[in-house]
């Protein structure tokens, strides 16, 4: 598989999505692990409706997660909801490969994307949502820099009961650079 580094981190670079990534995408998008997270546990996902997606975003600001060291695709990321006359977006990210979660490839990617946003984009402000069980990934965020703006109380049922739904977002002044 032939990656293209368009943002580069010391572990990771983030580059276009490939169609011949859509059977790897196949199993970690039918991952309970991985769907719980993102929200999408109730749907069933093909590796034909993930061709297309990829499709369909990758001319989008949606990227592979690529392992600099083994060249492997680890995860993906993305920005969302860009909306240039309020300067604002929203990211989403997941790493796949269960191997490498934990291993702080979060915080890289997430530092890669916040650059972009506001060095490349002209973002001011960049929202994501996670839900309340989703622990480690609230903790990374407020170490990039991350702050809880509000919740949608018990918003979302998984794991055999209700969760709230955590909004947070940073201001471009409040980015530093230190994880990339």
């Amino acid at each position: 598989m032939k990656y293209y580094e368009k943002m580069s981190g010391k572990r990771i670079f983030l580059s276009p999505m490939s169609e011949e990534d859509a059977e790897i995408y196949t199993v970690w998008m039918n991952d309970r692990e991985i769907t719980d997270n993102l929200g999408s546990s109730t749907m069933v996902f093909s590796e034909e409706a993930e061709r297309g997606w990829i499709e369909e975003n990758s001319g989008e600001y949606q990227f592979a997660i690529i392992e600099r060291e083994s060249g492997e695709i680890i995860g993906n990321c993305g920005i969302q909801a860009v909306t240039h006359t309020f300067q604002r977006a929203e990211l989403g990210l997941f790493i796949g490969k269960e191997e490498k979660r934990n291993k702080g490839y979060g915080k890289e990617v997430l530092s890669l994307l916040l650059e972009y946003c506001f060095d490349t984009l002209n973002l001011h402000n960049v929202m994501l949502k996670v839900f309340s069980f989703n622990e480690q990934a609230i903790h990374t965020y407020n170490r990039v820099g991350f702050k809880e703006i509000g919740r949608r109380r018990e918003a979302y049922y998984a794991k055999g009961r209700f969760w709230d739904e955590v909004y947070m977002d940073i201001l471009k002044d409040e980015f530093t650079r230190e994880f990339l």
